[in-house]
């Protein structure tokens, strides 16, 4: 390993500013590997080039006028001690460099408190929130989480610290107490993905906090049998807001709603399983609860919704996120639905408002209607000789049912085919 061309010295100042003037492209050597060289677009600086394991290796030095010709030769001495000691100067410097970007990372994870980032967190994702539901979300943080770790750095908030926030609301305010360690999750989730801090969250309730805190299922309200829904006579007129908005967390709660798709579908949806020509959306056995591979069909509504979210290059997935997941904070949609003072539905609710949607105004078959929430309800035997999963009639179904959702919010008595046809056949 050594430097390249042991010439003696041939630029001067005055030589180095001619170079410069002229703009011609080209390398002039200095002597001992350091050369200055004028790039195609007639800018001007400065290349240590040396052998490492036979191969030649250029390391930049800088640029002019910002590094001077004297400056330069200090730089690559500097660089030819180094290869002396038998070290590679290009990997020295970039673990010198990622030592100081780790010292940038710790000094900001110092400064950055937890009442600082809540307020970046509100600033990054509270762009649909009402200014009630923002207000709401800040007072329970500025009320029970403020006093007890607002002055902490994020990479100092551990286990005891949240227990020490929950503890006193826990038994008194339950659901308060539930908003407050999911709001705490969130925010810590944030500073991980900034590099603020590492390892498990503190917050996360499955598998960590549920072995320290009991909950009292009544209280919490844990055991619902049933998802809060929306009663599908009003749902146009949700849909007619959500429109007005377009933003992710609206985009994929339209697309929610009109796909009659589970909340992680639609959170985790990737583009490569669309094929618009086909109207179809097709997902993974590994993507489905039950296992099995499932095909969305997609009616009109639904591809002119695709045709409106923004595809960002960097991310294979609709809507895409910062966190650890790649994809949009699961709590996005729901926070949006209470910005829109609809926080007694829920998002698995909307297709139970398609159920009796489907129920009350058509006369699909019910193995159509389950098959559309991905519901198989036939038996291993009649699995084993039926084999279809009714795609074109769930395709004529869920074109129904979209038509019916992206109507005028009045027009809430939309019949689908079925009911139709069988109307026509009783004349």
């Amino acid at each position: 390993m050594g430097c390249v061309g042991n010439d003696v010295t041939k630029l001067t100042v005055a030589g180095v500013n001619k170079l410069v003037k002229e703009r011609k492209p080209g390398m002039t050597n200095d002597g001992q590997g350091l050369y200055f060289r004028i790039t195609p677009s007639g800018g001007g600086g400065w290349i240590f080039r040396y052998r490492l394991a036979g191969k030649l290796r250029d390391m930049g030095l800088g640029s002019f006028p910002d590094v001077s010709l004297q400056s330069a030769r200090i730089k690559a001495a500097d660089a030819r001690k180094l290869i002396a000691n038998g070290m590679d100067p290009l990997r020295e410097r970039d673990l010198v460099r990622e030592a100081e970007r780790k010292a940038q990372r710790a000094s900001a994870a110092k400064t950055s408190t937890f009442e600082i980032l809540v307020g970046d967190y509100i600033t990054a994702h509270g762009e649909g929130w009402s200014e009630k539901w923002r207000k709401g979300w800040l007072s329970k943080m500025e009320r029970f989480a403020f006093p007890s770790i607002g002055s902490l750095p994020a990479a100092e908030i551990e286990t005891e610290h949240v227990v020490d926030v929950l503890k006193p609301i826990w038994q008194s305010k339950p659901r308060t107490g539930d908003e407050v360690r999911g709001q705490i999750e969130q925010v810590l989730d944030a500073a991980k993905a900034l590099g603020l801090r590492e390892g498990e969250n503190p917050a996360r309730w499955r598998g960590h906090l549920d072995n320290l805190l009991s909950r009292d299922s009544k209280k919490h309200g844990r055991k619902r049998t049933h998802f809060a829904a929306m009663r599908w006579q009003v749902l146009p007129a949700l849909i007619a807001e959500l429109q007005l908005l377009e933003t992710f967390p609206s985009f994929a709660a339209q697309l929610l709603i009109l796909t009659g798709a589970r909340a992680r579908m639609v959170g985790f949806a990737r583009w490569e399983e669309f094929d618009l020509e086909a109207r179809t959306w097709s997902l993974s056995a590994t993507r489905m609860k039950m296992r099995k591979e499932f095909v969305v069909p997609l009616a009109e509504p639904v591809v002119e919704l695709l045709g409106k979210i923004p595809r960002v290059a960097a991310s294979p997935y609709l809507f895409p996120g910062r966190g650890k997941s790649g994809v949009m904070h699961a709590n996005a949609v729901r926070n949006l639905l209470h910005g829109l003072n609809h926080g007694d539905i829920t998002r698995h609710g909307f297709r139970s408002t398609f159920r009796d949607w489907a129920a009350e105004r058509t006369s699909y078959p019910r193995e159509i209607c389950e098959m559309a929430l991905a519901h198989d309800e036939r038996d291993q035997t009649e699995g084993a000789y039926s084999r279809t999963d009714f795609l074109e009639k769930r395709r004529s179904l869920m074109s129904d049912w979209a038509s019916f959702a992206v109507g005028s919010p009045s027009d809430n008595l939309m019949l689908g085919a079925f009911d139709r046809q069988a109307r026509r056949s009783g004349d």
